[in-house]
């Protein structure tokens, strides 16, 4: 293969993202009154972060490997350095580093100090569920048929961990929708982009039988889709991960508004 490597899709787009993010994140913001705290920063976020990574490449790794295995999708020749498994090692680190990508981004955005008292929150935790189903069985649906299957086990994939986030704290999400939106669709538009270029060089190629065939801005929706779920998991972890810590009183203290640039304060 002459076009790019897998290896190399790494270092064009994630790592010199990370770098960005990371010597950013030294860079003062300044914040609106006392109410309002930088989002990541601490040792708790980052442990919530090494967790939910655990979390990921515990969960995505059978799934992946098995798509593969089924030629859902597959690699160039010489695009790739190692298989284990079914999957190449550059597979894994996408993995790993996907989380990191996000949670350094989410890092970068504010939330208030207070989660506010919600109103029907029994109501809202089943109205989501509701829709955790309905994503789960349209999925196992579209598993039917060849043309939508990959679009099927992602849906299918998803719903298991949508409807846990959202039985334990669909109403904090939703009262912090427009965080949870912005850390979500900011990394999800990065990695599309990133990810159609690699189908564009042939780093990896998506089977016409399991695929839709359509597209958006040459991106096939089934990637889409992927990259929307996967940050929405990782943003959504990490916000319900600052709830619990701050509603049990085991967050580490907000900082005052002269130090909000201290990279370990939260």
């Amino acid at each position: 293969m002459t076009g790019p490597t897998y290896l190399q899709f790494h270092l064009a787009f994630l790592l010199p993202a990370m770098m960005f993010m990371v010597a950013t994140a030294f860079v003062s913001r300044t914040h609106v009154g006392a109410t309002v705290r930088a989002f990541g920063g601490g040792r708790d976020y980052w442990s919530g972060v090494a967790i939910i990574t655990v979390v990921a490449l515990v969960y995505t790794t059978p799934w992946d490997n098995y798509l593969i295995a089924r030629g859902v999708w597959s690699y160039g020749a010489g695009s790739t350095l190692a298989t284990l498994g079914h999957a190449p090692v550059e597979e894994y680190l996408f993995i790993l580093v996907q989380p990191w990508l996000t949670a350094l981004w989410l890092s970068h955005l504010s939330v208030p100090t207070e989660w506010p008292t919600v109103d029907g929150p029994i109501r809202k935790r089943l109205g989501a569920l509701a829709l955790a189903a309905t994503i789960g069985v349209a999925g196992w649906r579209l598993l039917g048929t060849p043309a939508t299957f990959y679009l099927g086990a992602i849906l299918a994939w998803a719903a298991p961990v949508l409807a846990l986030q959202w039985a334990v704290g669909a109403p904090q999400l939703w009262a912090r929708r427009r965080l949870v939106a912005l850390g979500t669709l900011v990394p999800t538009a990065y990695l599309c982009v990133a990810d159609r270029i690699a189908i564009e060089y042939g780093i990896w190629i998506l089977s016409e039988r399991y695929t839709t065939g359509h597209t958006v801005g040459g991106l096939p929706v089934e990637e889409a889709t992927f990259f929307l779920v996967t940050n929405c998991f990782v943003v959504q972890g990490l916000v319900l991960y600052r709830w619990v810590l701050d509603r049990y009183g085991t967050a580490e203290a907000a900082p005052k508004p002269d130090d909000v640039s201290d990279p370990d304060s939260t």
